[in-house]
C-alpha cells in the first residue's frame, strides 16, 4: 500500500517516533558478558602511556551498514522500558517499542519492534533507510531524543532537512529558527498514529508472548490503520 499509493508521490515530512507496547511476559535478563572487560583507568593519561581506544557506539556504527545489518543489531527481547513522559514523571514498562515513521495526512510507512530498553535514537538511521526505500520526502521531523550529530548527517546524506528538537543535555536550550518551528508542529502527525494504534487498533492490549507474535498482532492493526487513512485521503 505504501510503495503502490505514496511511492510515486513526494511527501512533505516524515514524523518519527517510537510509542511503548506492554506485554503479558516476563522480562528476559540481559545476557552477561563472557568475559568482564577490563577496568579502564579514570582520568588523563600520563605523557607517553597509550591507552586502547575506546569499543565504537551502536550509533557510531549505523551509517557505514546496510538495512539488513542494522536491522539485525537491534535486540527485540522483552525487557524494561523507562521514559519521562510530558508532565516530566518517570515511567516504567514491561513489554516492547513501536518505532514508526508517519507522512502527512497521518499515513504510516515505515516500523519495526525492539526492545522497551533501546533508546529511540538507535532505531532513528535504520528507519531512515527503510522509509527512503519506499517514499521520497523532504523533511525529517524528530523530537529531542534524536538530536545526535550522526542522525542529523544521515537525514542530510539522504538529501533531506533535518528538523530536530534540540537536546540541552545541562546547558542552555537554543531554540529552532521560526520557520523550523512552524514545520516541527507537522510533527504531531505521529502522536495522532501511536494514539489511534494503541486505542482502536489493538496497540493497548496486546495478549500474545514473543517479539514475532507482538510485531504480527501489531501489524494487523497497522495495516488496518494505513489503509482507513489511505481511504480518507482518497475520499
Amino acid at each position: 500500500m505504501v510503495k503502490t499509493h505514496a511511492g510515486p508521490k513526494l511527501v512533505g515530512h516524515v514524523s518519527r517516533d517510537a510509542t511503548a507496547i506492554e506485554a503479558p511476559e516476563r522480562p528476559v535478563a540481559k545476557p552477561t558478558p563472557t568475559a568482564p572487560a577490563a577496568p579502564r583507568k579514570r582520568g588523563r593519561p600520563k605523557q607517553g602511556e597509550v591507552r586502547p581506544p575506546l569499543p565504537p557506539k551502536r550509533l557510531e556504527l549505523l551509517p557505514a551498514r546496510t538495512l539488513a545489518e542494522n536491522l539485525a543489531d537491534l535486540p527485540a527481547r522483552c525487557d524494561v522500558g523507562c521514559k519521562r513522559n510530558s508532565k516530566g514523571h518517570q515511567e516504567s514498562w514491561i513489554g516492547y517499542k513501536l518505532p514508526l515513521d508517519t507522512i502527512d495526512g497521518d499515513f504510516p510507512v515505515s516500523t519495526g519492534l525492539t526492545s522497551a530498553s533501546v533508546h529511540d535514537s538507535q532505531v532513528a538511521i535504520p528507519l531512515a533507510q527503510l522509509t527512503a526505500q519506499r517514499v521520497t520526502s523532504l523533511y525529517d521531523l524528530m523530537d529531542s531524543a534524536y538530536d545526535a550529530p550522526q542522525i542529523h548527517a544521515f537525514s542530510r546524506h539522504l538529501g533531506h532537512v533535518p528538523i530536530i528538537d534540540p537536546n540541552p543535555r545541562g546547558r542552555e536550550k537554543v531554540p529552532l529558527a521560526p520557520a523550523e518551528e512552524q514545520r516541527f508542529k507537522e510533527r504531531t502527525a505521529s502522536e495522532r498514529v501511536n494514539s489511534l494504534l494503541k486505542e482502536r487498533y489493538g496497540g493497548r492490549w496486546v495478549r500474545v508472548r514473543g517479539a514475532a507474535k507482538v510485531m504480527c498482532h501489531l501489524m494487523f492493526g497497522l495495516v488496518e490503520l494505513t489503509a482507513t487513512a489511505l481511504f480518507a485521503r482518497l475520499g
